[in-house]
Parts: structure tokens; C-alpha cells; sequence
């Protein structure tokens, strides 16, 4: 049974950091390209952050680039996402998801397993 576990998400203040960790578990977590998306309320879940099998080839959406950074540690079958300069309206549900024997791509629909979702808010 796939599972895929986000931790680390809460409550931090305008300019702070987050450390997100999605665990991964039934699964040869090696052969998977793997995503971050986030979904605030009202908009749709959208990509912001993904890494190819290898963790050679990343994509950062341009809301986050610079900011957010995507990685992952095979060895213990857990990808990341460092989150700095945090802002109000990163606030939202961050979902990991995770795209069998695929490359890099922005559709959730492309993706084969999710997460629960982990909160994520940024006070002003």
C-alpha cells in the first residue's frame, strides 16, 4: 500500500521558514519523479515545486523560485521543500504527490499518489 506522508507544515510569521518533509512508504521510492503542489482556498491546487527520479532535474514555479527549494534523499525515501522568506499568500494545504517512472510535470493529473496535505499559514 502506497502511502505518502507530508510533516512540517504550521503557522509562521512574514519572512520566517518552513522545512516540509513528505515520507514515502510501499513504494520504490527511487523510479518516482515527485511534486509539491499547494492549494489556498478558492483557487486551484497547483504545482510549485517538483524532482525528477534522480534528483538531477528540478522545476520551481516562478511564485516560489528563488524562495522554495526542492530535494530528495533516496535513501530514506523522503523528498523536501525548504521554504524561505515566507509570505502571507503562501498560505494554503501543501500537498506531495508522487509520478511513477515519469519525468517532470505540471498536471496533478499526471501524478499517480498523494499526500494528506499539511497546513502551511503565514501571518502578516
Amino acid at each position: 500500500q502506497v502511502q505518502l506522508v507530508e510533516s512540517g507544515g504550521g503557522l509562521v510569521q512574514a519572512g520566517g521558514s518552513l522545512r516540509l518533509s513528505c515520507a514515502a512508504s510501499g513504494v520504490t521510492f527511487s523510479v518516482y519523479a515527485m511534486g509539491w503542489f499547494r492549494q489556498a482556498p478558492g483557487k486551484e491546487r497547483e504545482l510549485i515545486a517538483a524532482i525528477n527520479w534522480s534528483g538531477t532535474g528540478t522545476y520551481h514555479s516562478d511564485s516560489v523560485k528563488g524562495r522554495f527549494t526542492i530535494s530528495r534523499d533516496n535513501a530514506k525515501n523522503t523528498v523536501y521543500l525548504q521554504m524561505n522568506s515566507l509570505k502571507p499568500e503562501d498560505t494554503a494545504v501543501y500537498y506531495c504527490a508522487a509520478r511513477h517512472l515519469g519525468g517532470i510535470v505540471r498536471s496533478q493529473y499526471e501524478y499517480d499518489h498523494w499526500g494528506q496535505g499539511t497546513q502551511v499559514t503565514v501571518s502578516s
